[in-house]
């Protein structure tokens, strides 16, 4: 049976120390200035790409804990004890797959941890309730990688396009499939952080802020030579927003047009519905396919684990495929 959250903010006041924690007394509000705020100080510690996954984390976690009566900046965060978030643990294990599930757990312990820190909860509380452990469990992952085709039939239509959106458009999809980059620093790279001669791009933005160096080669190098010949060489964001008349303004595209971008060119090429990060696995996909190192991807695709680039392999699939072709199914064809 399903275990119910609902708690009052009664209930999660009268949780808290009378000493220790008796500057939250009531819940948290919009009114508790942000550098006292422990849900705001974890999220802005965070790298830029991670801040609304996470802050969304916290807003589903709050509204588990409260029936959707809370969310991340009305929720009395170092009230919370082992009891609560032992449920919470149980409630997110019930509803979403482990890896999402881990993920809103560390946004969890993140936020605890900083009410540790900002004095508002005791060390022997944050330990007791940050001591989770993770949910279990392995899912397929999500998305799908693209088929060369499909990859030939994108770039096809943004060469149909000889207006400055389709160069643009082409340039985006080069750095998105042949870099492997994601849509977050797609978004955020400049000029500057491209060197036309080597094709290397400098990723300023990945998650985890750590730098790391891509390249841009035959084609993709191609792409981004034509797309800023149009654009021009000055500084500024390297991908722009185009209007229909074709003109260009220096100015960095949103996450969100990068998605819109790829659904139209997806659209008018027939290409089954896709996301920008679909591109990126297919990158991965298709190196190790063509027998590169795992360490060498992992260092391109900016993953602190390889293991994380171990879900992108594709190899052992194809090969179980073989394997079961090795069985014969005697059955005909009707008609």
């Amino acid at each position: 049976m399903r275990m119910k959250l609902l708690v009052t903010n009664q209930e999660v006041n009268g949780m808290a120390d009378n000493t220790a924690l008796a500057a939250t007394e009531t819940a948290i509000t919009t009114t508790r200035r942000g550098d006292n705020h422990p849900a705001a100080v974890y999220i802005m510690s965070l790298a830029p790409g991670s801040r609304r996954t996470m802050k969304n984390a916290l807003d589903t976690i709050a509204g588990v804990l409260t029936n959707g009566g809370q969310d991340a900046a009305t929720l009395d965060w170092p009230s919370l004890r082992y009891q609560h978030t032992a449920a919470i643990r149980e409630e997110l294990a019930a509803q979403y797959a482990p890896a999402t599930a881990n993920k809103m757990l560390s946004a969890l312990r993140g936020v605890l941890k900083e009410s540790w820190r900002l004095g508002l909860m005791t060390a022997e509380n944050y330990h007791r309730a940050a001591d989770l452990k993770a949910v279990k469990g392995e899912r397929l992952p999500r998305g799908r990688a693209l088929s060369r085709g499909e990859v030939r039939a994108l770039f096809g239509v943004c060469t149909k396009d000889t207006s400055p959106a389709g160069a643009r458009d082409a340039a985006l999809l080069a750095v998105l499939y042949g870099a492997g980059i994601r849509r977050s620093e797609c978004a955020a790279l400049n000029t500057e952080n491209f060197d036309m001669e080597t094709g290397a791009l400098t990723i300023r933005s990945g998650k985890g802020r750590k730098d790391r160096m891509v390249y841009a080669t035959n084609g993709s190098l191609d792409a981004l030579a034509d797309w800023l010949g149009i654009r021009g060489n000055g500084p500024g964001a390297l991908f722009c927003p185009v209007n229909k008349g074709g003109k260009v303004t220096v100015r960095p595209m949103t996450d969100q047009s990068i998605f819109y971008v790829l659904k139209r060119r997806g659209e008018e090429a027939g290409v089954k519905s896709f996301s920008p990060h679909d591109m990126r696995r297919t990158f991965i996909g298709e190196l190790l396919d063509a027998g590169a190192d795992i360490s060498t991807v992992q260092q391109l695709a900016g993953h602190a684990n390889v293991t994380t680039t171990q879900r992108y392999d594709r190899r052992g699939e194809a090969t179980k495929r073989k394997a079961a072709e090795l069985l014969h199914v005697p059955y005909s064809r009707r008609g």
